[in-house]
């Protein structure tokens, strides 16, 4: 064994220890292995950093970018929904769409990408469903693995192996060459995901089955009786909040509503947007509104400001628990909001949050909430950005963060 192969066993003995003691981070150890390797003279400096300039990593890099984009864009959340509506209530439907998506994606991009993903998608596919995550978990795990069988970009080796028969002079494979191999074993591995799932658990676990006691969106809705007060309304081309700021509208004061969202139209897909004082309105806005004001309805609000009223379903907030989340607060005795009303507390502005829900001995207030004295003990259901919620200052305002749905553990 000469000098230099030991130096690089040492280094990758060391490498692989730092990777199972995960300190320091990978990433970490990467860039740590690649600058000692020049300075013990085994590799120049040029040969350390043409991977580089390679193609295969150049393309690797671009795969992960387009997961994020996925991700960012809400394509990955819309392909669960639209698993979902096309699976119905059939299992077997479910796996096989499932396995034909996941490997169809992971054609283009890593299949490491994709499961990670999925793997959200797949949770809450199997929440809405009542269906045990390990029956789709496994499906997800084999599609993901025969994704890179499919394409040239599918995984690293292909390119790599492609790359070594180019540099020796060889034809390289095209795009499609694995194809032919991909599509048939895909096949056999949805025939064998169907027989073999009846060994998988069947079983829920206990925070699926609600088991463990935390709340759903939706209970929420009914405990607060909040169906009968929530609206999507969509501004139309004429009007008049097109153009305009919210501090200009002082929706609160003039109509009664709640402004809890707003729906924004983007190039995939449709963006939720938390409201604020600049936030400038457009047309094709469509508007979460919560009517708290006796004195005011919906088609009062619709005809004044020209607004199209826009399907509510019941699983709204489920589906869009990923972007506005809920949680429920009490009133501690030391509290600062005790003795004061919402609206001369400035809470929504103070901790970009809404009350949507107030309950006092059990009884739900379902309208002026605004003007309500606040109380010891009073329980508050507020929305908003998960990021606020989770940044409540609890010290100062003296709320106790009593519970967060279900749908936070996606």
């Amino acid at each position: 064994m000469n000098a230099d192969l030991a130096i690089v066993l040492l280094l990758l003995v060391a490498a692989v220890a730092m990777f199972v003691l995960n300190k320091p981070r990978m990433d970490a150890v990467a860039l740590l292995m690649m600058v000692l390797l020049p300075f013990t003279g085994v590799v120049s400096m040029s040969e350390t950093l043409a991977g580089f300039s390679d193609s295969n990593i150049v393309l690797i890099a671009a795969l992960f970018v387009i997961g994020e984009g996925l991700v960012r864009t809400g394509v990955a959340q819309r392909l669960g929904d639209w698993l979902i509506a096309r699976a119905g209530s059939s299992e077997t439907r479910l796996i096989v769409l499932l396995m034909t998506t996941v490997s169809a994606l992971g054609a283009v991009m890593s299949s490491t990408g994709v499961v990670a993903i999925f793997i959200p998608v797949v949770l809450r596919i199997a929440q809405s469903t009542g269906t045990a995550p390990s029956r789709l978990m496994m499906p997800l795990s084999f599609a993901a693995l025969i994704s890179g069988m499919m394409t040239l970009v599918a995984t690293a080796p292909n390119l790599v192996v492609n790359s070594e028969l180019v540099r020796q002079g060889a034809d390289g494979f095209h795009f499609f060459s694995f194809t032919p191999f991909g599509a048939p074993l895909l096949v056999l591995g949805v025939l064998y995901m169907l027989f073999a799932r009846r060994w998988l658990s069947a079983e829920q676990p206990a925070s699926a089955t609600g088991a463990a006691g935390r709340p759903t969106l939706g209970e929420w809705i009914e405990r607060y009786q909040l169906a009968e007060r929530e609206y999507r309304l969509r501004i139309t081309a004429g009007s008049a909040l097109v153009g305009r700021r919210l501090e200009e509208l002082d929706l609160r004061t003039t109509s009664g509503a709640n402004l809890l969202a707003i729906e924004r139209g983007g190039r995939f897909s449709r963006e939720l947007i938390q409201p604020t004082a600049k936030t400038t309105l457009q047309a094709d806005d469509i508007l979460l509104v919560d009517l708290f004001a006796q004195e005011f309805d919906v088609e009062a609000l619709r005809q004044r400001f020209a607004l199209e009223k826009v399907p509510l379903t019941g699983d709204y907030f489920s589906d869009r628990s990923q972007d506005l989340g809920m949680a429920e607060v009490m009133l501690s005795a030391d509290s600062e909001l005790v003795g004061q009303t919402l609206l001369a507390a400035e809470f929504r502005s103070r901790h970009d949050l809404t009350v949507i829900g107030l309950r006092r001995g059990g009884v739900a207030h379902a309208r002026g909430l605004l003007e309500e004295t606040l109380r010891v003990g009073d329980t508050l259901l507020v929305i908003g950005a998960w990021k606020a919620i989770h940044t409540v200052p609890v010290e100062h305002t003296g709320l106790v963060m009593l519970d967060l749905p279900a749908e936070r553990d996606e």
